[in-house]
């Protein structure tokens, strides 16, 4: 018990410096950010993040997805493997792992307090930052022998952009935070592209043409070798079910005997390299290969890690919280959508998977994200709202929620915490449809709804802690 006092105090302190994760949007500004202060920090610690080779990886959407398949081929390749990502699912220490383990509580306890002094001495840094640099300096005293960070916010100023890394990757772009990046693609891309290094190699997943334009510019300028997925390694999906879905990835140079492949039916001498995976959703399919992608470069650059050992990782890959089916009788799912572009997919993955299935839809998201746009995605499949507010100081009020619900034709219910949202959307979800939701879409039919938590990251953990709380057989 008094170890986890600790540790609550020194999240209590960490938090206690500026972390614009939790600030209202009308409270910080991109003149904060500042990257020569995170060198300096860096430089104080001895440039822990030298000791090792980094793939660093940038993007609106699937970036977490792609450091956590990387992370896994690169474990089954024998490296001792650090794995960097924010935000956390369910606690703080999630953020800084090596070969799949969190650091513990009483590591980062001791990490902090050795910083302190440095921390208190008015350096003006941010709760990121902080945490940044305490992932650089655990993985090197731990001795890892390769490492992926994601970066937190855009690219060009984030924390993690001091590092230079093996290869850079940049996943899907679309619209998300827009007061610090930009409202246009073009700008939105151009932060990311700030990851891209003079002469470092760059993969980059399909872009719409305005971000794709932006990021071949950029790589351009600093002499960047620019490898693009779909163009210069090609993919196709096969067979998808609730335990995972299966790929196929060759590169350019091999398109004639890929379609040779293709004709004969997928038989013959060449075959592309097969890879499962256990996440779910065609977005999945786009990062496996964008991953795969970024291994195979790495590999040219001397980090030794074969195809097998990427089919292995990756056939073992663990990120939930993404369209991750929590039970299937009754059907609870979560995800982390928080965005229209993410909302979109989400809507598509259920079509896939659960085709015509009704929704009753957990939603709970941050004041500054597209609500409206995530609606009028979700909304054509979902058949009643339960509106909640998840535990972030940025949070929506369920009313308000459920005011945007009507306008989108549908019935919604407040909750004033997720606990409560879960045991209300569990009771929707027996029972017969409202008459509203009949009656603007009466394709979604009466009782056994799938009741699916989306909305914001936070949302998504407070559901599925509650859900495993109260089934704790099913808990990993």
């Amino acid at each position: 018990m008094e170890s986890e006092s600790r540790y609550q105090q020194t999240l209590e302190y960490l938090y206690g410096f500026v972390d614009y994760s939790l600030t209202h949007a009308d409270r910080y500004s991109p003149e904060k950010f500042d990257l020569a202060r995170m060198r300096t920090f860096a430089a104080h610690l001895g440039n822990p993040h030298t000791a090792y080779p980094i793939i660093h990886v940038a993007g609106t959407k699937g970036k977490g997805s792609v450091s956590a398949l990387c992370a896994a081929a690169l474990h089954q390749a024998g490296y001792k493997v650090g794995l960097y990502t924010s935000p956390h699912l369910q606690d703080y220490n999630e953020r800084i792992q090596v070969d799949g383990q969190p650091i513990p509580h009483a590591a980062l306890n001791d990490l902090v307090d050795e910083l302190r002094p440095y921390l208190d001495s008015g350096t003006e840094l941010t709760t990121f930052e902080i945490t940044t640099a305490l992932a650089f300096l655990y993985f090197a005293r731990q001795g890892v022998t390769a490492a992926i960070f994601e970066v937190g916010l855009g690219g060009r100023l984030d924390a993690t952009n001091i590092i230079t890394p093996l290869v850079s990757v940049i996943t899907s772009i679309s619209y998300d935070h827009t007061q610090f990046l930009g409202n246009t693609l073009t700008a939105i891309a151009g932060e990311k592209a700030g990851i891209i290094k003079p002469g470092v190699p760059v993969v980059i997943s399909p872009q719409k043409k305005e971000a794709a334009l932006a990021l071949e510019q950029v790589a351009r300028e600093r002499d960047a070798p620019l490898i693009q997925v779909g163009q210069d390694i090609l993919y196709a999906p096969g067979e998808h079910s609730l335990q995972g879905q299966s790929l196929v990835v060759w590169p350019a140079s091999q398109q004639v005997q890929a379609d040779a492949y293709f004709d004969a039916g997928k038989a013959g001498e060449w075959e592309p390299l097969r890879l499962n995976i256990p996440l779910l959703g065609h977005h999945q399919i786009e990062n496996a290969a964008t991953a795969f992608t970024a291994l195979s470069v790495a590999r040219r650059r001397g980090l030794a890690v074969s195809d097998s050992a990427i089919q292995a990782g990756f056939a073992r890959v663990c990120w939930p919280g993404r369209f991750e089916i929590l039970s299937e009788n009754p059907l609870v799912v979560v995800d982390s959508a928080h965005n229209r572009d993410s909302a979109l997919k989400l809507r598509l993955a259920l079509d896939d998977y659960f085709p015509g299935k009704p929704v009753v839809l957990i939603f709970g998201a941050s004041e500054d994200k597209d609500i409206e746009g995530m609606f009028a995605e979700l909304m054509p499949r979902v058949r009643q709202v339960v509106a909640t507010r998840s535990y972030h100081p940025r949070a929506m009020e369920p009313q308000a929620l459920v005011e945007i619900a009507h306008r989108h034709g549908r019935p919604a219910v407040v909750t004033q915490s997720v606990e409560e949202a879960l045991e209300r959307a569990l009771e929707l979800a027996r029972e017969p449809a409202q008459d509203q939701a009949q009656e603007h879409a009466p394709h979604l039919g009466g009782g056994n709804a799938l009741v699916l938590a989306a909305g914001s990251i936070f949302v998504a953990a407070g559901v599925r802690d509650t859900w495993l709380k109260q089934q704790p057989h099913k808990a990993e």
